[in-house]
């Protein structure tokens, strides 16, 4: 096998500058799932995964819908008797405001310093695109997959995959695998050996306080009219008590505590907190009293506000009393969490403080995802493992994704499928926010770790 895996690696030293440009033209599309303004870009980005996955030997490729943007599959299945992987990755990415952030126009990918830097270059579509490279380089050299491959690129996950449950509720054969090998998720460090093992849930929310049926002039009104924003700040605020603690009744109902081996797999690490808010810019002292930095990140449930808006934010002043104000807020789930009974508990915790002058609605945005994860004696995570120890020369160190992958839970609950990570996506490279890059070190350690995956799997027994 060895001798199989280093002419697919001399296939890859020759065509990746042919990869790489072709990876540079799928960056380009502005494939943003939450705004209907983008759907050319989502129904361009579908497209041309459809046109690659022809192209390079997969057999049934087809858009799968579940009433929502569409998933993209293809499939090969001519490795008698060895395991079936169900490749999971997407190809929507979230919106990149704020523009004038960007060093570079975010949908115009630009290479400095060793780096791509574009709107979803880390999330997911650098990732993504080295999965599906080592299926056609196996494919360009020996006609032929050492396992049986199944592919799976979704519309949604930027937007909780809403539409994933029905595609695979209708789709339970076509996507029958052993496993769910995930291109979406991320290392914690360059130069650090590691692999997921789990991650947070969530759940969004939007509120909505309204105090008046328009907005009012601040000197005709002002006193005894109340102010939207101030009531929606007071009713934020009041989510978190003095010490930055949650302070909604039920909220941690169902939360499981960290296990014996989550702590010692943390200090493990040997991880530098103070480095970590040097690097964003931060300082410490907004967390939680006694729980450690590394449990805050992958492993405790939060109460953010993602954003908030209401009254005048134009150039200079306007004297006047809101009649309404909003906010967005999402909530990461620890293991054991139900999204629905959060949500109902953030909703109850609203409404017993909103003034009685005051209208509150509080809607949810999404269903929600539970945390995941993977068994610890897992045999596809152990194989995982070994590729990324023979490529980075250590066995990695179990780490968790503070992020959601609202595949995993999903994968579980209706296919019955386990997921384990390989991306190459690094925790450091500004995903969701301006100036998102991706390393090319990365794309080219990837599209071994990937090379090797396939023979690594494929040499287990099948199921």
């Amino acid at each position: 096998m060895m001798d199989d895996i280093a002419a697919v690696d001399r296939w890859m030293a020759a065509n990746q500058p042919r990869l790489l440009d072709e990876l540079l033209g799928f960056i380009a599309i502005p494939s943003v799932s939450t705004d209907p303004a983008y759907a050319a870009g989502m129904a361009a980005a579908a497209d041309l995964l459809l046109a690659r996955l022809r192209r390079i030997g997969l057999r049934q490729v087809q858009l799968l819908d579940g009433g929502g943007h569409k998933a993209v599959y293809g499939a090969w299945t001519e490795a008698a008797g060895a395991p079936t992987i169900l490749v999971y990755g997407h190809y929507d990415v979230q919106p990149p405001v704020p523009l004038e952030a960007w060093q570079s126009p975010p949908f115009e990918p630009t290479i400095r310093d060793g780096r791509i830097y574009a709107r979803g270059a880390s999330d997911d579509k650098s990732p993504l695109w080295i999965a599906v490279s080592s299926l056609e380089a196996w494919l360009a050299v020996y006609g032929r997959l050492p396992v049986n491959v199944k592919v799976l690129l979704e519309g949604e996950e930027e937007v909780g995959s809403a539409s994933l449950p029905a595609i695979m509720a209708t789709h339970r054969g076509l996507l029958a695998a052993d496993v769910l090998v995930s291109a979406d998720g991320g290392r914690w460090r360059c130069g650090l050996s590691t692999v997921n093992t789990n991650s947070r849930g969530i759940v969004s929310l939007e509120v909505h306080v309204r105090t008046a049926g328009r907005d009012l002039h601040s000197g005709r009104f002002g006193g005894p009219v109340g102010n939207a924003p101030m009531v929606l700040a007071r009713l934020l605020a009041g989510l978190h008590d003095g010490q930055n603690r949650i302070a909604v009744a039920g909220f941690f109902d169902g939360l499981q505590p960290p296990t014996k081996a989550d702590f010692a797999g943390m200090a493990a690490l040997g991880f530098d907190a103070a480095a970590f808010f040097t690097e964003i810019g931060a300082r410490p002292g907004a967390m939680e009293p006694g729980v450690g930095l590394l449990e805050s990140l992958w492993l405790r449930p939060t109460v953010e506000v993602n954003g908030i808006w209401g009254g005048y934010t134009g150039a200079g002043g306007k004297t006047v009393i809101p009649a309404e104000a909003h906010a967005k807020i999402s909530c990461r789930l620890g293991p054991g969490q139900d999204p629905a009974h959060v949500a109902a508990a953030v909703e109850a915790h609203l409404a017993a403080h909103v003034p009685d002058w005051a209208d509150l609605v509080v809607e949810q945005t999404e269903a929600g995802t539970r945390a995941y994860a993977v068994p610890e004696d897992d045999p596809f995570q152990h194989a995982v493992e070994r590729v990324i120890e023979q490529v980075h020369g250590a066995p990695p160190l179990r780490v968790g994704l503070g992020g959601t992958l609202p595949i995993s839970a999903m994968a579980k609950q209706t296919l019955g499928l386990e997921t384990v990570a390989l991306s190459y996506a690094v925790a450091d490279e500004n995903i969701h926010a301006p100036n998102e890059f991706f390393r090319l070190a990365s794309f080219d350690d990837g599209l071994k770790a990937w090379t090797r995956l396939l023979a690594e799997v494929g040499a287990m027994p099948g199921r």
